[in-house]
């Protein structure tokens, strides 16, 4: 099975059982975000968390051997279409330079690491309307010199 057929198994089952990512992360004992970004293949997870997930899913050793298998990460669209995906890529686009030279001032030259990460989103309550919080956290990886 590849990792869009694994993806649009994970999605049914997960609507049809009617799962929180939350209830798959906790069955898997990780993470929610990441959890939630392996079922949809950018992401891997080891066996037992890759059986835990195919389990409360009620889903076959398939899904599970895709889930574990390594990823090919990809995107179709230069500029994403949907709305949540595109005000991401706008934040980057408005804020990217901006985010850029803090790290550079605070840390020096160097990168935000998207492999030693993690990543947080949570609701905030707010009179004014709730607030979407995330959270993204990498190890800094300064450039060398050689």
């Amino acid at each position: 099975m590849n990792k869009l057929n694994m993806k649009e198994a994970i999605l049914e089952a997960k609507t049809e059982k009617g799962l929180a990512w939350s209830d798959i992360a906790k069955a898997a004992g990780l993470a929610t975000e990441y959890v939630c970004s392996a079922c949809l293949g950018m992401n891997h997870l080891d066996k037992p968390a890759a059986e835990s997930v195919a389990k409360v899913l009620g889903l076959g050793s398939e899904i599970s051997m895709a889930l574990q298998r390594f990823p090919h990460k990809t995107w179709t669209q230069a500029i994403p279409t949907d709305p949540v995906i595109y005000r991401l890529y706008e934040i980057v686009g408005v804020y990217g330079e901006t985010i850029k030279e803090i790290i550079h001032e605070q840390f020096g030259d160097g990168i935000m690491s998207a492999i030693d990460f993690s990543m947080n989103i949570q609701r905030q309550e707010d009179p004014k309307g709730d607030r979407v919080v995330l959270t993204l956290n990498g190890k800094f990886l300064p450039y060398k010199s050689w």
